[in-house]
């Protein structure tokens, strides 16, 4: 068998790697004149390098439809310049990204509480931001970036998600709705990039990757019978996210929002590398009804759950590892009717599939709910029950 053709390029990086190693043993009293590296260009070629073989995600069209910086984003694979690309999502997207301003009105008198961020949702005036950005305010101030200003409404919140609607009379002239990725299209490693309020200083914008996907949120209220709920699917970035950047649009290169900057974690108050970030698809599944309701109505099982371990497996005498172990059902609660068992039982219910989806942990059932169902949608439960699998229908009640 003939030897492999050895490609020129490899030879010349071989070549260099040899050269360099000489050089690192072997000093040299009088080195030849050596040319100028061109640094700037090499980054920039490896940019744009990088950038050509990133994969572009896909992305959902709904109304309302606002058009993103490029409606083609297989042009992104092409795109010479990073820099470039960051100024032209900054350009574009910052006139529709706002400062809101909280009062609390006491007789007559408003007392600033604090400020936030938020962004043009559609039209009409309807702008997304955290609830717990507004939750304590009477009054709210909406800036834009030319300095306009406008008196905002309160229209609906959702302490679960943390997301909040404001709505204010009229946009200013040239100020369009933001478009809405797919947060299901995320990659980690993928950049993105916060434009928000930080510390009160307006229109400031920070880049990073996703870090991480899949986490979750804890809900600010406590459930009732103890325990709070979560949001599942959440973003972990390191894209910088400080007080003030809460309610502000996390987005990807094409300009659309993927995620509503929501949480960081630290021990200074400060950002430290690890923000969190309300996925869109969230904002797509209960925004609306926050627009039309004022409130967001979730899909309720009436159960608790863990996800289990290898000696959590073997004390319940579970077949498996996977899957969302029920430890107790909720009195007079769709879970109970349906006949799920929980620990209370004669030994709990290990739950490995909903309607055919499978459930690794209990993350992946509560996602499920939050996202593909809705108050009254009967789901079928693939349950482990006393070592043998069988399938439960439950009806969805509503959340309390």
């Amino acid at each position: 068998m003939s030897p492999l053709p050895i490609k020129p390029i490899f030879l010349f990086i071989a070549l260099i790697v040899l050269s360099v190693a000489a050089c690192d043993q072997i000093p040299n009293l009088n080195p030849p004149q050596t040319p100028v590296v061109d640094q700037d260009a090499i980054v920039e070629a490896v940019v744009a390098t990088i950038t050509a073989r990133s994969p572009v995600p896909t992305r959902v069209a709904e109304e309302p439809t606002p058009v993103p910086i490029n409606s083609n984003a297989q042009s992104l694979s092409v795109v010479p310049d990073l820099q470039d690309r960051l100024v032209e999502v900054y350009e574009h997207i910052n006139p529709s990204v706002v400062h809101i301003f909280v009062f609390d009105e006491i007789e007559g008198t408003a007392l600033p509480l604090g400020t936030g961020s938020g962004f043009v949702f559609d039209n009409d005036g309807y702008v997304v931001t955290n609830n717990h950005v507004i939750a304590e305010g009477d009054r709210f101030e909406v800036v834009f970036a030319d300095g306009s200003r406008r008196d905002a409404e309160l229209i609906g919140s959702d302490i679960d998600s943390d997301l909040g609607v404001l709505k204010v009379d009229g946009l200013p002239s040239g100020v369009k709705p933001v478009a809405l990725g797919d947060s299901r299209d995320l990659h980690v490693g993928q950049f993105v990039v916060a434009i928000g309020n930080p510390f009160g200083e307006a229109g400031s914008m920070s880049v990073g990757i996703v870090s991480g996907l899949g986490r979750t949120l804890e809900s600010q209220r406590i459930a009732e019978g103890g325990g709070r709920y979560s949001l599942p699917e959440v973003i972990q970035t390191d894209a910088a996210i400080n007080p003030g950047n809460s309610g502000g649009p996390l987005l990807d290169l094409t300009g659309e929002v993927v995620g509503v900057n929501s949480a960081i974690s630290t021990r200074t108050g400060t950002n430290s590398g690890v923000g969190f970030s309300i996925p869109v698809n969230a904002v797509r599944q209960i925004v609306p009804f926050l627009i039309k309701d004022g409130a967001y109505t979730y899909p309720y099982m009436g159960i608790r759950m863990l996800s289990l371990n290898l000696e959590l497996q073997e004390q319940l005498d579970v077949p498996q590892a996977t899957g969302a172990y029920v430890t107790e059902t909720t009195e007079n609660s769709p879970a109970l009717e349906a006949g799920l068992i929980g620990e209370n039982g004669p030994g709990g219910d290990l739950i490995i599939a909903v309607d055919g989806h499978p459930v690794i942990t209990s993350d992946d059932l509560i996602a499920y709910l939050v996202f593909e169902t809705v108050v009254g949608d009967t789901i079928e439960l693939t349950v482990i029950r006393d070592g043998e699998e069988i399938v439960v229908p439950l009806t969805l009640g509503v959340r309390p």
